[in-house]
């Protein structure tokens, strides 16, 4: 198979930045999201690489750490660090016995949680720690990523590339490089065998599951109800397990950083808000495959439709963030009283309301429910966005602007 093209990433300036200020910088993320293509491209001139996929390498790690090091000296890159995160006791070491170094290790590993368990142990105060999620549209689209705050991205007026048939087809088969970058690939049978390799590897890893099976039923459930509240003891009576076991295995799929749980906002409003979180796919990719979707013209229109553009929106303002080194602060906003606002945005004390709407022609009625916002929340709501198919941005209402999907 031929070589992937590169894709330009919006992460690298910041870890290109971070490798300058710290001695060890830390990349995780899902599997296949691109972690190794990035450092490689963006150190491998100046770092050897090790990588600790070969099981040779990771058993001297495991052994002799110290003679690993000193065949792969300092400038380097640890690929695939989970394998044997032994090793990380002995960076630390040499970290110690070189302060003031920057940038001697680069460091990547696939399962979120127990790494950053490691890392905190053993390098904290010594590492950056990064998290690079699969291809947004614009990178995918080739767009140079612009070396721009989230803010000043947020508040840009660009021009969009794509017809919503084009974004469609972007969704349908997600931002995983592979699927993403090779029109030869077939997206559901590298998504299906993705999947397959995720059961197999990361949840028995990450958590002691006694039936892969149940798992599996559970991931599809999820799915179908993307974007709707998550109520964990309805979903495991329905599905014959307790709420504690599904509360688990979502853990481990947003460990594993394959879902986001969306938070609802609370503010002393003298309203009753609902408490149940949202759940949300983080790259359309999976979601099309575990919805049953055959092709990209299902993505925009049927059932799945209104919960694809969710996702998408959150997982575009989600990368906007963490690919510029930022927490990502998301919640959404839903009254017992029926207000609801997708998503917000809290920067400092200013709250950012942001609808997703599932239309190229969008008009001033679908700003409504951010209105309502503005009005409760007063001098801290900010302008708010009304995220949808159309190609350029422009002001929808007088406090409420419409911006296309690719922009994000």
């Amino acid at each position: 198979m031929a070589e992937l093209p590169y894709c330009e990433r919006t992460l690298a300036g910041v870890l290109a930045r971070a490798a300058g200020q710290f001695a060890a910088i830390v990349l995780t993320g899902p599997r296949q999201s691109g972690k190794t293509t990035l450092v490689r491209h963006l150190f491998g001139a100046t770092h050897s690489y090790c990588t600790l996929d070969d099981i040779t390498i990771r058993e001297q790690a495991r052994s002799d750490a110290e003679l690993l090091l000193a065949r792969f000296p300092p400038p380097v890159i640890l690929d695939e660090i989970q394998y044997a995160p032994e090793l990380l006791h002995r960076v630390k070491i040499d970290i110690d016995e070189h302060r003031g170094a920057k940038g001697r290790y680069v460091i990547t590993g696939s399962q979120v949680f127990p790494l950053m368990q490691d890392v905190a142990e053993s390098l904290a105060g010594r590492a950056a720690v990064f998290l690079l999620q699969s291809l947004s549209l614009a990178e995918v689209g080739g767009r140079p990523a612009p070396r721009v705050s989230w803010q000043d991205a947020l508040a840009a007026d660009a021009p969009v590339a794509g017809d919503p048939a084009e974004i469609a087809q972007r969704l349908f088969r997600g931002g995983f490089p592979e699927p993403a970058l090779d029109p030869r690939i077939d997206p559901t049978l590298w998504l299906s065998s993705y999947i397959q390799t995720y059961l197999e590897r990361d949840v028995r890893t990450l958590r002691a599951v006694g039936d892969l099976g149940d798992f599996q039923r559970v991931l599809y459930a999820l799915a179908a109800r993307t974007g709707a509240l998550l109520n964990f003891s309805d979903l495991g009576r329905d599905l014959g397990v307790t709420s504690k076991t599904v509360k688990a295995w979502v853990s481990v799929l947003a460990a594993s950083g394959q879902v986001f749980t969306l938070k609802p906002y609370h503010a002393n409003l003298g309203k009753r808000l609902v408490k149940q979180p949202k759940l949300y796919f983080l790259d359309t990719g999976i979601l099309s495959y575990l919805l049953g979707l055959s092709g990209p013209d299902q993505v925009l229109q049927g059932m799945a439709a209104g919960p694809m553009m969710e996702s998408a929106v959150l997982g575009a303002l989600y990368r906007l963030l963490l690919h510029r080194g930022t927490t990502p602060r998301l919640y959404f906003w839903r009254t017992a009283g029926g207000h609801e606002v997708d998503f917000i945005l809290e920067d400092g004390q200013q709250l950012i309301p942001i609808e997703a709407k599932l239309t190229a022609t969008p008009k001033p009625e679908h700003a409504r429910a951010i209105e309502r916002f503005q009005a409760l929340f007063g001098a801290r709501a900010a302008r708010g966005l009304v995220v949808c198919l159309c190609r350029t941005r422009f002001p929808l209402t007088a406090s409420v602007d419409a911006v296309p999907l690719g922009m994000l």
